[in-house]
């Protein structure tokens, strides 16, 4: 038994494997998910589960169909390891009543994680994880989990292996036109980081003529070479050796659930995940003429409240994590939504990250245009200004977190890095505006032990200043 230690995040619950991620603890979730469907109404849509390539992710993911089919509800499995947008749309195109997933995303190699996607394909609202966590946490005390052998719940037709690929692919077709990319010629590396999205490039456009180079495309629960697979420059060393190497046009990484995207100009320079947020949103006001609103959280870039001044468009903002941002885009039919984290949903799609959908549109902008990745990035600073950001993860000592918290929560600094502090809010975490737009924000993570601090600014070297500023007031 637990005591009721699964707690939701972000997105999802996260634990170290064998520790508290076991196949008991992933069984009272399945439970939880399966009672959630019953209070719902929406047993009868059935289930979508999928798995990353995470060590025991396959196995996981069949102990959770088990429990979903011992209580009587068709599971569409997936046969193989699978990105998490696959999976999303996966729910649409089987209409099903959601989907669990078993991945960690980004995580360090040790953890392993329980996704549940609504019936829209989004990640899992407030509400709806309460309710998860209510069910989750009974269970934990009663014990009382109804479980189906594999074997026989497919013999009866309760669990049916499902690819669901080829109705991503036709979904993905509505946004990007492949006829268009045949006649032109890209070379690009893709650094699939061991995780699910392996070979999606790859199979996505293999009618063009571009020559696609994969990288780290062999399942390796390890993510050998890098401390997690998330898709930010200090993992990225070895794209950016081989985009340089090749002479490539871009660089392309997905993280372990290939919901995150990190692009590489045709330098081996990294391209924040501000700065390829305010790209994809340049891409659609100005190359598809489109118009909608921009949603963002708290964590991601001023330069969408400029493009939305340039091209009258309305920008929100939320707390991290896409369960608050897929609500915004739903209410407002927003034109793009996403997080700092390097996670973008584009409307029309699933209200959801998608790496793969957002490195298409990344490669159609640079065919329509005619530019390079840097060039793209010279055209988003001539209209909004240049803007530098920077991130920094600090381990931190878990009883501290709340002396952390009121440390930060009491200090209001009349300036920062010898500029006025015009405003402080605490939305998610603690933020300090600067007179001159500069901010700088301090928050735990939701899906892992960390303490980080952001900062945006107009000067590369400030952003370091900010940095230590901001850890200063941490006190760590």
């Amino acid at each position: 038994m637990i005591k009721n230690t699964i707690k939701f995040g972000t997105d999802g619950w996260r634990g170290i494997i064998a520790d508290d991620f076991t196949f008991h603890n992933v069984c009272i979730c399945a439970q939880g998910v399966a009672e959630y469907l019953q209070q719902s109404g929406l047993v009868q849509r059935g289930l979508v589960i999928g798995y990353d390539t995470r060590f025991a992710s396959k196995d996981f993911a069949v102990a959770a169909a088990e429990v979903i089919a011992g209580n009587n509800i068709k599971v569409y499995l997936c046969p193989t390891a699978t990105p998490t947008p696959v999976i999303s749309y996966g729910v649409l195109a089987k209409q099903a009543g959601g989907a669990i997933i078993i991945t960690a995303s980004h995580n360090p190699a040790k953890w392993n994680g329980f996704k549940y996607k609504s019936a829209d394909g989004a990640s899992a609202p407030t509400e709806v994880v309460s309710r998860l966590e209510e069910n989750i946490a009974d269970i934990a005390e009663t014990g009382k989990i109804s479980r189906l052998p594999l074997t026989e719940a497919v013999n009866r037709g309760l669990v049916e292996y499902t690819d669901l690929f080829p109705f991503y692919r036709k979904q993905i077709e509505k946004f990007v036109d492949f006829k268009d990319f045949k006649n032109k010629n890209l070379k690009i590396v893709v650094d699939s980081m061991f995780g699910a999205g392996i070979g999606y490039f790859k199979e996505l456009l293999k009618d063009t003529n571009f020559e696609i180079i994969e990288i780290n495309d062999q399942c390796n629960p390890a993510f050998p070479g890098m401390k997690q697979p998330e898709p930010i420059a200090v993992n990225l060393s070895k794209l950016s050796e081989i985009v340089k190497k090749e002479k490539a046009d871009v660089g392309l990484a997905t993280d372990g659930d290939s919901d995150r995207i990190g692009i590489m100009d045709e330098n081996g320079n990294f391209l924040t995940q501000l700065q390829v947020f305010a790209l994809l949103a340049l891409y659609l006001l100005e190359v598809r003429s489109q118009r909608g609103a921009i949603v963002k959280t708290i964590t991601s870039t001023s330069m969408l409240q400029k493009l939305g001044d340039i091209y009258n468009v309305p920008v929100f903002e939320t707390k991290v994590g896409f369960k608050y941002v897929a609500p915004v885009m739903i209410e407002h039919d927003a034109l793009i939504g996403g997080e700092e984290s390097g996670g973008y949903g584009l409307r029309g799609h699933v209200p959801e990250r998608d790496a793969l959908l957002a490195g298409l549109c990344f490669l159609d902008f640079m065919i329509k245009t005619g530019k390079k990745p840097s060039e793209l990035l010279g055209d988003l600073y001539n209209k909004v200004g240049k803007h530098y950001y920077d991130r920094l993860d600090i381990e931190f000592p878990v009883l501290q977190r709340e002396i952390i918290t009121n440390r930060v929560k009491e200090s209001f600094p009349e300036t920062l890095d010898n500029v006025k502090v015009i405003k402080k809010d605490s939305l998610d975490g603690f933020r300090f505006t600067l007179a001159d737009g500069t901010w700088l924000l301090i928050r735990f993570s939701g899906t892992e032990p960390l303490l980080r601090i952001y900062t945006e600014s107009n000067n590369l070297e400030r952003v370091k200043r900010m940095l230590e500023l901001g850890k200063k007031l941490t006190g760590v």
